[in-house]
């Protein structure tokens, strides 16, 4: 079975779980031995954890598990849970004593869509890893995709349903690029040639899209807070990098989401990408795996809209009529 998503990189491993009811859930992406892992954040409203020991010049180089989940920042508490799982199974940074595990996160918002009271917590984490393969990873509305909306900038009725989208890339001579991201955004999802995918639909019926930036001059003169939004996810490569060259593909990420989302990291998104790479296929030019990184980037969040399903009163974009 041919895989295009993720797990095409051997060695790494994704797990969901989710309540549909909230709608809200996690992703867990478990990790081999030695992976370096680094992260570009981008965006005025992030939730994430331990991001800081992925950058240059901090000691850790090597992460064991990335989180995404719903929950805004209740939803952190999930990677409680995946610790606990790793520790379990002996797998950590060495401390003398044991292994504390590494295992950074991040959130999309989600209270407001369904039941807020129900939000990804340490045993869904668990669940999660519990769940976790090697196969084709399983997009649309599951994981930290269940409760994620995309367009909300006429408000949560006129948006569309979102989700979990993945993608991979062969370069050639064995080197792989993959992404999966949750896709949150406050704007719209366009394809290559810049047609709305799904996003903020019209009202009263909203049977058409709108188009965001016929939206935003509206907004120029408004000040404040408005919906909590984000895009998180991760790009990996079976290429051998360092933890510097790692941080600079998960920047080079960022253009891959600013193709595909239209606007991107505005000040109420909290856009974050996370990188990872094996080193299993040996070295490589950092600059060509950061410039596939960002095409798989897009191919991802593309994914995520175009595998969404109806969910929570929200249709998905496939069933809404362009501009």
């Amino acid at each position: 079975m041919s895989n295009a998503t993720l797990t095409a990189i051997e060695g790494l491993r994704v797990g969901h779980a989710h309540h549909l009811d909230g709608p809200t859930g996690c992703t867990v992406i478990l990790c081999p031995p030695r992976t370096v892992g680094g992260v570009d954040q981008r965006g005025g409203a992030p939730g994430t954890r331990e991001t800081d020991l992925l950058r240059p010049l901090h000691m850790v180089e090597h992460v064991n598990a990335i989180v995404l989940a719903g929950g805004s920042a209740y939803g952190l508490d999930a990677a409680s849970g995946v610790m606990r799982w790793l520790e379990e199974h002996g797998i950590g940074h060495p401390v003398g004593v044991g292994v504390v595990p590494i295992v950074p996160a991040a959130i999309i918002f989600d209270l407001d869509l369904g039941d807020p009271k129900i939000r990804p917590d340490a045993a869904m984490g668990y669940a999660a890893c519990e769940a976790a393969s090697a196969d084709p990873v399983a997009d649309g509305c599951v994981g930290a995709g269940a409760g994620a909306q995309v367009g909300r900038l006429m408000g949560g009725p006129f948006a569309c349903k979102s989700g979990v989208g993945s993608a991979q890339i062969a370069i050639g001579d064995g080197l792989i690029v993959a992404a999966l991201f949750v896709v949150n955004a406050l704007g719209d999802v366009v394809d290559e040639s810049g047609c709305i995918l799904a996003g903020t639909r019209t009202p009263p019926d909203g049977a058409h899209f709108v188009g965001a930036l016929n939206v935003l001059p509206a907004l120029a003169r408004m000040t404040g807070d408005g919906a909590s939004n984000t895009v998180v996810g991760v790009v990996a490569t079976n290429a051998l990098l360092t933890k510097e060259e790692t941080n600079k593909v998960a920047q080079m990420a960022q253009d891959g989401l600013a193709r595909a989302v239209r606007p991107a990291h505005t000040m109420l998104d909290g856009d974050t990408i996370f990188a990872l790479a094996t080193g299993s296929a040996g070295r490589a030019n950092v600059s060509v795996i950061g410039a596939f990184a960002a095409e798989a980037t897009a191919q991802a969040i593309r994914r995520a809209v175009q595998a969404a399903t109806p969910l929570a009163g929200l249709p998905a974009g496939t069933a809404i009529s362009g501009q």
